[in-house]
């Protein structure tokens, strides 16, 4: 029988007010260190890096931009240099040296309007390949750039000539188990989802979730395609099983009804890519597991591989906030250690206890 006690808990352990409004946080990898990113309210951007000691966030380096800083990662970083790429409400793309924020080691311009969302891979130790970043705006295109590469895109997935720009709102990569092979996952303003592959630079599978999608995020990135979680304004977030393509059905999927408000983000916990956490409009956090079905696909009518989603069970939640946590990041070295930041103008670091027990 399981006690309350025996259920993972959400502990918030460090609480950091900002002046400034914060748009995404990140662990800087192999480190005890966090990054926020944002915006002051005289309208320009701001970097802070903190480092978590003895019970308290220390601010040891803070830079101010000239526009505001959307997004972050260190997927394309190498674990020596660990440089951040981020993006700005001008569309520019840039790399910076943490040690030496003042100046990027990389910029370019790569969108016509704000950048809204920005992931790496390659980097880190993490998957085969090239080290790409990916940027989705809101001037309805998807890029994939190679940091090595000053000015042009390798991939741009852009509107046919006629066709509407949506707004897209979060790219993902994943499927890069080997040299050759990779996916990028775009979510878009209206509920679309799409799935590029970069190998053969085609549209490999679309769908609507009929709501604008959030965030999507792979269980992992440098496996053979797995798990895809994608999340939404009203609520729901969506699991799809991504190892089963039937030609005309797509992939099998479970969704949840999890907030009451707007999911914000999705994070898969980095040492167990079942569990994950999601954030809401409401300022809180729930904890999912993630469950197989017996048999993850069946054979149709016609004879086709069909696959069979499992279920999600809820850990745990919390809430944190009145105000929409925005971004979340696990730590990738320590099991449980979590930081995120919120609308609250508040990053908070988070203990999550029992993982290793579901």
């Amino acid at each position: 029988m399981s006690t309350p006690l025996s259920k993972p808990q959400i502990i918030a352990h460090i609480q950091k007010s900002l002046n400034y409004t914060v748009f995404d946080c990140k662990w800087v990898p192999c480190s005890a260190k966090f990054v926020c990113l944002g915006n002051f309210p005289r309208g320009t951007g701001v970097m802070q890096i903190y480092q978590v000691q003895h019970g308290e966030a220390q601010l040891l380096k803070e830079v101010e931009k000239s526009k505001p800083l959307k997004c972050g990662t260190f997927g394309a970083a190498s674990l020596q240099q660990r440089h951040m790429a981020t993006g700005d409400f001008d569309g520019n793309l840039q790399i910076w040296d943490l040690e030496r924020p003042e100046l990027p080691v990389y910029k370019v311009k790569a969108h016509k309007e704000i950048l809204n969302s920005i992931d790496g891979v390659g980097g880190l130790g993490i998957g085969d390949g090239a080290p790409e970043i990916v940027t989705g705006s809101r001037d309805g295109t998807v890029k994939v750039w190679d940091p090595r590469q000053k000015d042009s895109p390798v991939a741009n997935m852009e509107p046919l000539e006629g066709e509407t720009k949506r707004d897209c709102w979060t790219v993902a990569f994943g499927h890069a188990f080997n040299d050759q092979d990779r996916c990028v996952c775009a979510g878009y303003d209206n509920g679309d989802i799409k799935l590029f592959d970069l190998r053969n630079m085609s549209l490999r599978w679309e769908t609507n979730i009929k709501n604008g999608v959030c965030c999507v995020e792979f269980d992992r990135k440098d496996i053979n395609m797995n798990k895809l979680v994608a999340t939404s304004l009203e609520g729901k977030f969506h699991v799809f099983d991504m190892r089963t393509q039937h030609p005309s059905k797509g992939f099998a999927s479970v969704s949840e009804k999890a907030h009451k408000s707007t999911v914000w983000q999705v994070k898969h916990l980095p040492q167990n890519r079942e569990v994950f956490m999601t954030a809401g409009g409401a300022g809180n956090l729930h904890l999912w597991k993630y469950e197989y079905p017996a048999q993850r696909s069946k054979k149709d009518s016609e004879g086709l591989e069909v696959g069979v989603a499992g279920s999600v069970s809820l850990l745990q939640n919390v809430t944190l906030s009145s105000q929409p946590i925005a971004s979340v990041d696990w730590s990738p070295d320590k099991q449980g250690l979590c930081v995120c930041a919120g609308f609250d103008q508040t990053v908070r670091v988070l203990i999550v206890t029992k993982l290793n027990t579901v």
